[in-house]
């Protein structure tokens, strides 16, 4: 948990306390002298077990690449061992690279910079069981960090690798090769590949051994069977059902670890195929895992002291998955003041547990009645949220943007607060990513943003963006983010005159693009974005009414058929509802040129199109229909549009 300001003093007085005295912890590890060596492993490793202030101090100190030099020296001998001595060492200097890694991203960056994970690995096929378990059980440190190096599955040798370690009988190592695949396991293809080599047989018969063993196989059965629907059937068929039944009593198991990922087990089967939790009536035992008063318990949890970083992630996850689905455990989330926690777990030091921190506000803030009293937009909980939007972690930053697109969904007046922080630079520097993911999620809370806010917020947000890039976001090589580019720009022009004119900046080259995406678009989600922003922009005033028209019906005639009669034959509601809706915008009778428009829309067709209207199979077509026909018979004289 992160200290609070009155300890930061007491922290840096700590750090000069281990400075000074401790500085020839290097001469001593460096010695030539292997005892001496032995003798600094062991003090190092003792001083720094559990003080992230220590470990900070040491990392400074460069210690760890003498440490690991240390191990290489003596790994890379093993040929030739001399007995017990080198044992020694390579327990000792393991155990110290192991103890700076847990749970200490800094840690774990300089073990793997003075490149001891190979060593490591080496020290698993070491003759003596205490070297093995010490050299697994500092790689799982290290793997329990997102800057573990990533494991390709697709590789042959890296699966022979995995099985090996499942294989073992040593418990440490079964549980590195857990690690491994939690840590790497991520694309659907090495999920895939994961089953196809047998690994989940090898890991059901793990649910069989000892307790550790037991959740390191659910941790990993977990991960492979998220949103996968092969693996679920493959795991709910193993052992004729055994299988599943063994996680389904784990459930109730004393240890509340094992329970919590028994029940991660479940909700994986469940997201995927709920038929094989009903089948063997799991139902209602899984809904008791899921009761309200699991929010109370989880809670507890959090409010413990010095939480282990994976500990204080899987309670922010659970919580995150209750908040998710049900209103009542929000309500309860929230009377808890569990949002205190959350708020402190933003600023901390494991990229894992800030993520988790932003996945558990984004699901709590699915809440309209909360978004409404204003219970996200404050000082707790925008500011720090804001500066994980440029955290070093790609991971984090998909996060944190998913819950700002949630909270920025506020019905107060409240906005100017994320603006304040400097959070709508953030999200337009964060729309200029290469990378697409970060794009559309930026886009997806700029969207949030804009909807329903009043215009100096709309002004502020196309000024820091700047019609000519929200113009190229529109035509962005990924669909999704056109969409939602798309979705930006019809919030813009939803409300008043001056909100449709920011629009037209630049030579009008925002509805230039959305013109362009209407011609050529691939998909009728973003074409109907495109069209709901001309619906928007023919409420405005005449020079707006007449833009419309010019993307729509363009005055060169080359025989090609008229956008809005694309959409008004479309088999798509949605774009027959938007097109009808436009022609109404474009003929409302009190219009100046209300009458020109409507000769331009009769010559192309349109006006006996909407016509044919009349008795679509959609009832907003209908309704939209007859208040375009009721509109037109100001224009006609009563031959040229009889009603029906």
């Amino acid at each position: 948990m992160p200290t609070s300001a009155s300890a930061s003093s007491t922290t840096a007085t700590a750090t000069a306390t281990v400075t000074a005295p401790n500085s020839d912890l290097l001469t001593r590890l460096s010695s030539p002298d292997s005892q001496v060596q032995l003798k600094a492993l062991r003090e190092l490793k003792n001083r720094i077990i559990g003080n992230r202030t220590k470990k900070l101090a040491f990392v400074k100190l460069g210690l760890i690449p003498a440490v690991a030099a240390i191990l290489a020296s003596t790994a890379q001998a093993q040929a030739h061992p001399r007995p017990d001595h080198d044992s020694n060492l390579l327990v000792q200097s393991a155990a110290a690279l192991g103890s700076f890694a847990c749970g200490f991203d800094a840690g774990v960056r300089a073990v793997l910079d003075a490149g001891a994970c190979p060593n490591l690995l080496l020290l698993l096929s070491h003759p003596d069981d205490k070297v093995v378990d010490a050299g697994a059980r500092s790689l799982r440190m290290i793997y329990q960090s997102n800057l573990a190096p990533k494991c390709d599955f697709l590789q042959d040798k890296n699966m022979e690798f995995l099985f090996s370690l499942l294989n073992s009988e040593n418990e440490n190592v079964n549980g590195l090769g857990a690690s491994i695949i939690i840590h790497s396991c991520e694309t659907m293809a090495e999920k895939k590949a994961l089953c196809q080599a047998g690994v989940l047989k090898e890991l059901v018969s793990l649910l069989e051994g000892s307790p550790g063993q037991r959740d390191n196989s659910l941790e990993s059965l977990a991960t492979i069977m998220k949103n996968n629907d092969e693996a679920v059937s493959e795991f709910a068929d193993c052992e004729s059902g055994r299988a599943l039944s063994s996680v389904i009593e784990l459930t109730k198991d004393r240890n509340p670890r094992t329970r919590f990922l028994a029940s991660t087990c479940l909700i994986a089967i469940r997201n995927n195929s709920s038929c094989y939790l009903q089948d063997i009536g799991i139902k209602t035992k899984l809904k008791l895992a899921l009761e309200a008063n699991a929010i109370d318990k989880l809670y507890n949890h959090l409010q413990k002291n010095h939480l282990h970083p994976k500990r204080f992630e899987g309670l922010l996850l659970a919580l995150a998955d209750l908040c998710s689905k049900l209103e009542s455990c929000r309500s309860r989330f929230l009377s808890l003041q569990a949002l205190n926690l959350v708020s402190e777990a933003l600023i901390h030091d494991s990229s894992d547990v800030r993520t988790a921190a932003c996945i558990c506000l984004r699901c709590v803030s699915r809440s309209i009645k909360n978004l409404c009293a204003g219970n996200f937009m404050n000082e707790m909980i925008v500011p720090p949220l804001v500066r994980l939007l440029d955290d070093p972690s790609t991971s984090v930053q998909v996060a944190a943007l998913s819950a700002v697109g949630n909270i920025v969904v506020d019905f107060t007046t409240h906005r100017s607060l994320f603006l304040q922080c400097g959070g709508v630079k953030q999200l337009v520097q964060l729309s200029r990513s290469m990378d697409s993911t970060l794009r559309l999620n930026a886009l997806w809370a700029l969207r949030n943003l804009m909807c329903l806010a009043d215009y100096m917020c709309k002004q502020e947000i196309v000024m820091e963006l700047t019609a000519s890039s929200l113009a190229s976001l529109i035509s962005d090589p990924e669909p999704f983010v056109q969409e939602q580019a798309l979705a930006l720009v019809r919030n813009l022009v939803d409300g008043c005159m001056k909100s449709v004119q920011l629009a037209f900046a630049e030579d009008g080259v925002i509805l230039d693009a959305v013109g362009r995406q209407l011609q050529g678009a691939s998909r009728d989600e973003i074409r109907i974005q495109g069209l709901y922003v001309l619906t928007n922009v023919a409420s405005g005033i005449e020079v707006h009414k007449e833009a419309v028209m010019h993307q729509l019906l363009p005055e060169v005639d080359n025989g090609a058929q008229s956008l809005i009669l694309k959409f008004l034959q479309s088999n798509e509601s949605q774009l027959r509802i938007a097109a009808v809706w436009t022609i109404v915008n474009l003929t409302f009778p009190s219009s100046p040129d209300a009458f020109s428009r409507f000769i331009k829309l009769h010559n192309a067709g349109i006006v006996s199109q909407v016509k044919s209207m009349i008795n679509d199979p959609c009832l907003d077509v209908k309704l939209r229909v007859r208040s375009a026909l009721g509109q037109f018979t100001t224009f006609s004289d009563g031959s040229c549009l009889p009603l029906n």
